[in-house]
C-alpha cells in the first residue's frame, strides 16, 4: 500500500501543481511548461544583421501617416482600400500597400458582438499587418518600402476565374514597385506579386522583405485557466518548427537570425495564423525583432538578383491569413500545417485528429463526434481496463481483511506489509493492478486533450440544446457538474483506502479536477464526461461479474 500512497500524493501533487500554473497564467506569468526555442544567436542591437541588407524600416507603420521619400508616387495621404471574398473582407492602406485589416467571414468573433472574426488589425493597442516591401545598395537609396505611400492601380478588383486581384504602384528613387494581391474567392492563400523595374542608368541589386507586424498582447478571449501559445513561429527543413515567444523576442533585444533557403515565417495564435511563404531554393535571411511600443516583427529578406537598366523581375510569394486548417495548410507549403503543434504526443495526435476529421464527416456534428471517439477508445483499451476495475474490484472486497491486517499489527509497519503481500499471494491480486492500466493510457488522454483543444474545427461548433460552442466554456456549468458528479461516483465504487489521509485525497481529487474543467472548454468536458461514464458502466458490470463469480465459487 506504500505505493499506492505514493501514486495517490502524486496525482494530487500533479493537480495542484496544474492549479498553481494556470494561476500564474492567468495572472499574465509565463506557464511553468512552456518550451523554450532554441537559442538564436543574437544581432548587435543598432547594427544590421549578417547577411541583412541595409535599409529595412525598423518601425512599423502607422496607418494613414505616410513617410516622406523622395520621388515617391504621389497619394497624398494613405487611403483605405476594400476587397470582399466569400472568405474575406480584406482592407488594404495605400501607406506601403499593406494588409491593414483581414475579417474572417465564416468565423464568428468571441467578443460577443456576433460580428465576424479580425485577425489582422491596425487599431491602436490591437496591431496586427502584413506588411512588404524593397531595400538594398546603395544605402540611401529610396526603394519602396511599407512607409512608402503608393497609388492604386486598379480602381476595382479585377475577376480572373476564381481569383480577384488588386495592385499598387509606387517608384522611389529610380525603382518601381508594382504589388498584386492575387485572392482566391474562397480561401485563405493569398499570392503576392511584386514586379520590380529599374529606371534608372545603373544595375541594382535590391532585396525583397516579408513582415508580419503584431502587438504582444494576448488576443481576445484568451482563457487564463489553459495555456495556448501566442507568438511567431519559423520553420525550415533543416531547423524544423521553432516557436519564438515575443518575451524571448524582448529579453534578446536586437532579435535573432537564420538563414534557410525554404520554408516559412508566421505568427500563430489559438485557432488562426498569418505566415509568409517565399520562393522556395532562395537563400533568404528570416528575422524576429521588437520593435517600439510593445510591437514586434518577423520577417524574411530574400535577395532580388541584379536588375539591369530598364529591365524587370517579378517575385512572388504566398501569403497565408486564415485559421489553421491543417489540410489546406499542408498544400501551401510543406510544414505549414505544423502551426498546430501538439507537443510531444504529435505521433499520437495527428492520426486522431484525421480520425476524428473522418468521423465528423460521417456523423455531421463535433460534439457526437467527441462522444463517439471516446466511445472507441475505451474500446480499445478495454482489455486494459477491464484488469485495472477487476483488480480495483478485487481490492474492494478484501478491504474489510486489510483494515483487520492494520488493527491487528498496529505500528508494525514490516509486519502488517508481509501480512499483506501474503494476502495478495493467497487472493491473487496484484496491488499495483489498478494503475499500471491507467498509465499505459495517460498519453492517448493527452493527446485526444491536445487535438481537442487545438482544433480550429471545434471553434463555433455547437453540440445539443445548451452547448452553441464547443471550443468555449459551458454557459451553464452543467457539463463541468457531471463531471464532478461522475468522479465521485468513480471514488465510491473503488475500494477505500485503508489510510485515513489517503481517503480524504481522493475524496478532494474531484473538486480539485472539477474546478478546473469550470472554465475549460465544453469540448473538453465533453470528453471527460463520457469518460467518467463508461468507466463507471465498465467498472459496475466487472463487479457484478465478480460477485456473481463469487457466489458461484461458495455455492460449489
Amino acid at each position: 500500500m506504500d505505493i499506492r500512497r505514493t501514486i495517490l500524493w502524486m496525482i494530487f501533487s500533479f493537480a495542484l501543481l496544474l492549479l498553481w500554473n494556470n494561476w500564474q497564467v492567468y495572472q499574465g506569468q509565463p506557464s511553468l511548461f512552456s518550451l523554450t526555442p532554441p537559442a538564436a544567436e543574437p544581432s548587435k542591437p543598432g547594427a544590421p544583421a549578417a547577411g541583412q541588407p541595409a535599409g529595412v524600416p525598423t518601425a512599423a507603420a502607422q496607418p494613414g501617416t505616410p513617410a516622406t521619400v523622395p520621388g515617391a508616387s504621389a497619394e497624398p495621404e494613405g487611403r483605405k482600400v476594400h476587397l470582399k471574398t466569400d472568405a474575406y473582407d480584406l482592407t488594404f492602406d495605400t501607406t506601403g500597400a499593406q494588409l491593414v485589416q483581414a475579417q474572417l467571414l465564416k468565423y464568428k468573433s468571441l467578443d460577443g458582438d456576433d460580428g465576424p472574426m479580425f485577425l489582422l488589425n491596425d487599431q491602436p493597442g490591437d496591431t496586427y499587418v502584413a506588411q512588404t516591401g524593397v531595400v538594398g545598395a546603395p544605402q540611401g537609396s529610396g526603394y519602396p518600402t511599407h512607409l512608402t505611400p503608393f497609388s492604386l492601380v486598379t480602381p476595382e478588383p479585377v475577376v480572373k476565374g476564381d481569383t480577384l486581384e488588386i495592385a499598387f504602384e509606387a517608384t522611389a528613387g529610380q525603382v518601381r514597385v508594382v504589388k498584386t494581391f492575387i485572392v482566391p474567392r474562397d480561401g485563405y492563400d493569398i499570392r503576392v506579386r511584386h514586379d520590380i523595374t529599374n529606371l534608372g542608368d545603373q544595375p541594382i541589386d535590391p532585396s525583397l522583405y516579408l513582415q508580419l507586424t503584431r502587438d504582444g498582447n494576448d488576443p481576445p478571449n484568451t482563457s487564463g485557466f489553459y495555456s495556448t501559445f501566442t507568438g511567431a513561429a519559423v520553420y525550415s527543413s533543416e531547423e524544423k518548427f521553432q516557436k519564438v515567444h515575443f518575451d524571448d523576442i524582448a529579453k534578446g533585444k536586437g532579435g535573432y537570425i537564420q538563414q534557410a533557403d525554404n520554408g516559412w515565417i508566421g505568427i500563430v495564435q489559438h485557432y488562426f495564423a498569418t505566415a509568409w511563404v517565399p520562393p522556395q531554393g532562395t537563400v533568404r535571411t528570416n528575422q524576429a525583432l521588437a520593435l517600439a511600443n510593445n510591437l514586434y516583427a518577423i520577417r524574411t529578406i530574400e535577395p532580388v538578383g541584379t536588375i539591369a537598366p530598364g529591365a524587370q523581375r517579378s517575385v512572388e510569394a504566398d501569403l497565408w491569413v486564415g485559421p489553421q486548417d491543417q489540410e489546406a495548410m499542408s498544400e501551401v507549403a510543406p510544414g505549414l500545417e505544423l502551426v498546430v503543434d501538439y507537443g510531444w504526443v504529435t505521433i499520437i495526435a495527428k492520426p486522431m485528429f484525421h480520425f476524428m476529421t473522418w468521423l465528423h464527416a460521417l456523423l455531421g456534428n463535433w460534439g457526437w463526434t467527441i462522444v463517439v471517439l471516446t466511445l472507441l477508445i475505451k474500446l480499445v483499451f478495454y482489455p486494459l481496463s477491464a484488469a485495472s476495475y477487476r483488480s480495483m474490484a478485487k481490492m474492494k472486497l478484501v478491504t474489510p481483511r486489510m483494515q483487520h491486517l492494520k488493527e491487528k499489527f498496529g505500528d508494525d509497519k514490516a509486519k502488517l506489509n508481509a501480512a499483506m503481500m501474503e494476502m495478495y499471494r493467497t487472493e491473487k491480486i496484484n496491488p499495483l493492478g489498478g494503475c499500471l492500466p491507467m498509465l499505459v493510457q495517460i498519453p492517448v488522454f493527452i493527446a485526444l486533450y491536445w487535438v481537442l483543444l487545438g482544433s480550429v474545427e471545434m471553434r463555433g461548433a455547437p453540440w445539443i440544446l445548451w452547448i452553441h460552442d464547443l471550443s468555449v466554456r459551458d454557459p451553464w456549468f452543467i457539463l463541468p457538474a457531471i463531471m464532478m458528479a461522475t468522479m465521485f461516483l468513480q471514488i465510491k465504487l473503488n475500494p477505500t483506502p485503508p489510510d485515513p489521509t489517503q481517503a480524504k485525497i481522493m475524496m478532494i481529487m474531484p473538486l480539485v479536477f472539477g474546478g478546473m474543467m469550470f472554465l475549460f472548454p465544453a469540448g473538453l468536458v465533453l470528453y471527460w464526461c463520457v469518460n467518467n461514464i463508461v468507466s463507471i458502466i465498465q467498472q459496475r458490470v466487472i463487479m457484478l461479474r465478480l460477485d456473481r463469480e463469487k457466489a458461484a465459487s461458495a455455492s460449489s
